[in-house]
């Protein structure tokens, strides 16, 4: 079983990235697993916090603002940096965003249906609010019965595996550099490639959408401002 390199792109939310890490690190594993944190240009007293958060529960804190001057969001530079250190591990690369609050067994549970699973080349846990009931971004599985799905649609990067081969298959620095986020694209390309995505109904995780882009959610409260932010600010391109 290949070990898993676990990431979490943060862009300040103190108060939910505490709650993913903590999660992450006191997560019942027996497959060997690395964690780094993307701190993506979080103001000082969020960074602050990480990097006391790394020295006390031993993770790794990369500070993109020593790295680059590109302004957030820098998913690309995210992913393609855990591509290659994943490679490199012969690991497979698991994301969880810091608005995702895992279980115990979430992680493993991962892992091990990346080796159980017919040529896996994306396994996601299915997202849930408070109450249990399935959220955005996995609407549309509100009616699936709990279990493993083969599924044609976009896995979101909530909490979501990318296995090491269609790592091997598919080299990051291809995507699109004009484009905010990757997850819609890389689900295609992966079934593209001949492999098959999974979501898993039965593996809930806890999910509080937009959490460190508050301004998101006026996709659902205020849909023509939203988009009309989008569309001037030139942002949240898919």
């Amino acid at each position: 079983m290949k070990e898993v390199h676990i990431i979490t792109p943060v862009k300040d939310s103190p108060n939910t990235t505490l709650k993913t890490l903590s999660a992450i690190m006191s997560s019942e594993m027996s497959t060997g697993f690395s964690y780094t944190i993307y701190n993506d240009f979080s103001n000082d007293d969020t960074t602050q916090l990480l990097s006391n958060k790394a020295t006390e529960l031993h993770f790794e804190h990369i500070n993109l603002a020593e790295i680059t001057t590109h302004p957030s969001p820098n998913y690309l530079l995210v992913l393609q940096t855990a591509q290659q250190k994943a490679i490199a591990g012969n690991a497979h690369l698991i994301i969880v965003e810091s608005d995702v609050v895992v279980a115990k067994n979430t992680l493993q549970a991962l892992s091990n249906y990346a080796s159980l699973l017919d040529k896996p080349g994306m396994l996601a846990a299915v997202t849930v609010d408070e109450s249990g009931k399935i959220n955005f971004p996995y609407l549309y599985a509100q009616k699936l019965e709990k279990g493993v799905h083969n599924t044609r649609k976009r896995l979101s990067f909530c909490c979501t595996m990318i296995t090491n081969e269609l790592l091997h298959e598919f080299d990051f620095k291809n995507l699109n550099p004009e484009k905010s986020w990757y997850d819609v694209f890389i689900s295609h390309k992966s079934v593209e490639l001949g492999f098959s995505n999974y979501l898993l109904t039965n593996l809930p995780v806890l999910h509080m959408p937009h959490s460190s882009r508050p301004w998101k959610h006026l996709k659902y409260s205020n849909p023509l401002k939203y988009y009309w932010r989008k569309l001037i600010n030139n942002k949240d391109k898919i």
